[in-house]
């Protein structure tokens, strides 16, 4: 064999190496978050029903500062925000 077509075969086991080897913990089986099933079922449990708006982007940015500042997700700021509106 000639001498480039064992670097040739060197770099082709390497790379092999590389895309055989197992993905990280946090993008594998590892993973934390349920799939979208779960969540569901999750959410459904709690009484949670998906609720899709269209809001102005300036409106956004307050909730979502105030979410931040309270340290509370966006879905318990919104809800909190909507009893009160429709409380007054």
């Amino acid at each position: 064999m000639k001498r480039t077509d064992l670097e040739k075969n060197r770099g082709l086991k390497i790379s092999s190496k590389i895309n055989a080897a197992g993905t990280p913990g946090r993008f594998g089986k590892d993973a934390a978050l349920p799939d979208r099933r779960e969540q569901r079922k999750l959410d459904q449990a709690q009484g949670l029903v998906p609720f899709a708006v269209k809001l102005n982007h300036d409106l956004i940015k307050q909730i979502q500062a105030l979410a931040e500042t309270r340290q509370l997700g966006l879905n318990e700021t919104v809800a909190e925000l909507l009893k009160k509106g429709l409380e007054a």
